[in-house]
């Protein structure tokens, strides 16, 4: 987590401020409940709660402690009981370390994608607002990078809607994956502790007690939850992939924003590049690498071991923060990215009305030529074009006259039958319904 890709608001999430402050506040809802069970008194309870959550707790003095005890629960528990006084000795009655630590991490984990969701939120506002911008922009469609059929530029942002769509929808379950509470003492029995303290401290916290916690919430949760991120951070790199892609120079159908006083290389002053889209492409990257530790998280040894909690330590703040920068700077290329239709049309054009060639190949075989046959004249055809697009990077032979004259093509179709077949708006037909599909009746 640098400061050059992260933002305040998730940042102050993964802050020791904010950690403490979760921590005390899972000790003393605990202490609630002690207190509602006769097993702490109630005024105890009540000191902790008026000491502890008036606190500014120190985190140099924290730390302190920490060199000496070289232990971090112990550290911020010594330094509460110098806040709160002869109370604290209530605090932490039955519970271990990892109900503490594992608790807290869900909360800001929860905090994390209630950000995240807000961000996805924005980000789809964006993609639909541009989708509906360029429901009907033409622009050809391409695979394998080759020019293939037209489709729209809604058609892509569309896309990209539906892809981050599913991405909030497992954004949302996810978090209700990692939503679970552990005050469950030590190998998680309960032995120290009754189980309806738990429950006090999951309600209070908006938690569900875990059903086995073993001493630690089980990480197949946090796996599951790495591995959204990273699916989250594959989808951005896809869309940023795609504006890349159409930036280059011989594509040119949209780029980046350039503002007034950006400069593209230190050395070549006419550059313009698409630096955003690059760099969601290695945040993405990022992301992505933080699934593998969480899996291998999982397998700990017995009830508990500690091994996981190095990584979580950096993959927790990382991996949100670095998605919470990124589907920002997403959102932002989004509704800043400047579109070029002529030029779309323009690059269509090149190849001299190639796009059309799957409606030949269809209208010679219902007129009873063979299949193989029809492939056979219409890839002549087709290939004459492309030479001449060869040479010169422009159709110098047009699909179109390239038919007309073909002897064997004009004995199955006349010559209305083929220029029929040379109107773009069929291609675009079906542009409402999978529009309806995506975003409704709106």
């Amino acid at each position: 987590m640098i400061p050059r890709y992260s933002r305040p608001e998730m940042v102050s999430i993964w802050s020791p401020e904010t950690k403490f402050r979760i921590w005390f506040e899972i000790e003393a809802h605990a202490c609630d409940a002690l207190a509602e069970l006769g097993v702490i008194p109630k005024e105890a309870a009540k000191t902790i709660w008026e000491k502890g959550g008036k606190a500014t707790f120190d985190i140099a003095r924290i730390d302190e402690i920490e060199r000496e005890t070289k232990h971090d629960v112990i550290a911020f528990l010594t330094h509460l009981a110098e806040i709160v006084g002869p109370d604290a000795r209530f605090v932490h009655q039955g519970m271990t370390s990892s109900d503490v630590l594992d608790t807290c991490f869900n909360v800001q984990l929860m905090r994390a994608t209630d950000l995240l969701l807000k961000d996805m939120d924005t980000l789809l506002a964006a993609l639909k607002h541009r989708a509906f911008e360029h429901k009907n922009t033409v622009c050809i469609g391409r695979s394998h990078g080759i020019h293939a059929e037209p489709v729209t530029f809604g058609l892509k942002m569309a896309q990209a809607y539906a892809e981050f769509d599913r991405c909030r929808a497992r954004l949302a379950a996810v978090r209700e994956e990692i939503a679970t509470c552990a005050i469950s003492g030590a190998v998680g029995t309960f032995a120290n502790i009754d189980p309806r303290i738990e429950e006090h401290v999951a309600a209070a916290m908006g938690l569900k007690p875990e059903p086995v916690s073993t001493q630690v919430i089980p990480r197949d949760r946090h796996a599951m939850y790495f591995a959204t991120l990273g699916v989250i951070a594959s989808s951005i790199e896809r869309l940023a992939t795609e504006i890349r892609h159409l930036q280059r120079t011989e594509v040119l159908e949209a780029e980046e924003f350039f503002s007034k006083g950006q400069k593209g290389s230190s050395a070549m002053p006419h550059k313009r590049n698409p630096v955003l889209t690059e760099n969601l492409t290695g945040l993405a990257r990022m992301v992505r690498s933080y699934a593998f530790p969480a899996m291998e998280n999982v397998a700990l040894w017995h009830e508990r071991d500690i091994s996981h909690s190095s990584v979580e330590r950096m993959i927790g703040p990382d991996a949100t923060v670095t998605l919470d920068f990124a589907l920002a700077r997403l959102t932002g290329v989004v509704e800043n990215l400047v579109v070029y239709p002529e030029r779309m049309i323009g690059n269509m054009d090149r190849l001299g009305g190639l796009v059309h060639s799957q409606r030949i190949l269809l209208a010679l075989t219902q007129a009873g030529v063979s299949r193989e046959d029809a492939y056979r004249l219409v890839q002549r055809n087709a290939m004459k074009v492309w030479e001449s697009y060869q040479t010169s990077g422009n159709a110098e032979v047009d699909f179109l006259d390239s038919l007309l004259s073909d002897k064997e093509v004009r004995a199955a179709l006349s010559e209305e039958e083929i220029r029929s077949r040379f109107n773009l708006d069929y291609h675009t037909r079906q542009v409402d319904t999978i529009f309806s599909r995506v975003f409704g009746s709106n």
